[in-house]
This record gives structure tokens, sequence and C-alpha cells, in this order.
């Protein structure tokens, strides 16, 4: 029994992060309270509490769960070997990884530059993840040319959530074009 009230826990904490990241884009991370959270999810102030003790730290875990899926995407991409297979693989992923939860994730950060510069949760180490994930799909001895087309097909999934934010489309449909356009610069 204690599995199973591990398991709505972690239900309720994800349906806290959801709403909050929906309210958080919406209406800003500074005019959202932990009351509105709380309303919006039809629970007490208390059981929200319960869960995060602050917005801060309802956005820490947003972005914990980001980065630890793109560290699962780098560790899984670091064991496998190097090729135009792996390339696409990568792609399929981190398009999936993006679709799934980083429009969301972006739109929140486009939105709330200026509170993610006071957290500074995790942005650190962005930089270095994007390298791990370069140097794993691509050869140390490519030429210059194939390192840089992996790197960009990475980065166009990304920059597509900067350059679509205003196109007359779903999350979906913009995760999808980003998908094709990154396979297209692998010429895949």
């Amino acid at each position: 029994m204690a599995g199973a009230g591990r398991r709505s826990g972690q239900d309720t904490k994800a349906r806290i992060q959801e709403v909050a990241l929906d309210l958080f884009t919406e209406r800003g991370y500074e005019a959202t309270s932990m009351r509105e959270i709380a309303e919006r999810l039809g629970i007490t102030k208390a059981a929200l509490y319960y869960h995060f003790t602050n917005k801060e730290d309802i956005v820490v875990s947003l972005l914990s769960r980001q980065l630890a899926a793109v560290d699962e995407l780098i560790d899984w991409a670091g064991k496998q070997p190097r090729g135009p297979e792996l390339r696409r693989e990568v792609i399929e992923r981190w398009s999936a990884l993006t679709a799934r939860q980083g429009v969301r994730m972006f739109r929140f950060a486009m939105a709330n530059q200026h509170t993610l510069r006071e957290l500074k949760p995790g942005r650190e180490g962005m930089f270095q993840r994007f390298q791990l994930l370069f140097d794993a799909v691509t050869d140390p001895d490519a030429p210059l040319e194939e390192k840089l087309r992996a790197r960009l097909a990475l980065l166009t999934v990304q920059m597509s959530m900067i350059a679509g934010r205003d196109l007359d489309a779903t999350d979906e449909e913009l995760a999808e074009a980003a998908r094709k356009l990154s396979l297209e610069l692998l010429r895949l």
C-alpha cells in the first residue's frame, strides 16, 4: 500500500507542476500566487504547501525534471555507436522530449526570463549538457561541416520554439516541423 500512496503523491506533484507551468506562462511567475495554483487544482493551500514550499520550489522541480530527461538522453547516446542512425535517433528523442515538455518550458522561460536569471536553477549546466550531446553524436575526427551540421540540427529543435512563437501552429505542429527540419539538416 505504501507504493500506492507514493504514486498518488507523485501524481499530485505532477499535476501541480502542470498547472503551475500553465499559470506561470499565462500570467507570469510574479503575478501567480500559490493560492491561485491551489484554486486551479481544486485543492487547499495546505495540500499545495505539503508538496512545494513556494513557487521557486515548483520552478526548480520543473527545470530539474527537464534536465533529468536531457541527462537520460545524453547517457543513452553516449553508450551508442556513433553514426547517422544515432544522430537520427537523438533528433527523434530530442524532438519528443521537446514536444512533451520543452515547448511549454521554453514558453515559460521566454515569458519569465528575469525570474530564471534570479533563480538560476541548472542553467549553468545546460551548455555543458549540449556539449556532451554534441560529442555523443559526432565523431571527433569528423569534418567541420559534419560537426556543425549535427550541432545545428540539435539546436534547430530548441530555436524553433523562439522562431515559431507567434506562428499559428499548435505545440505539436511546431515540434514536428522542428523535427523534420533537424533531420533535413542532417540529410537523413
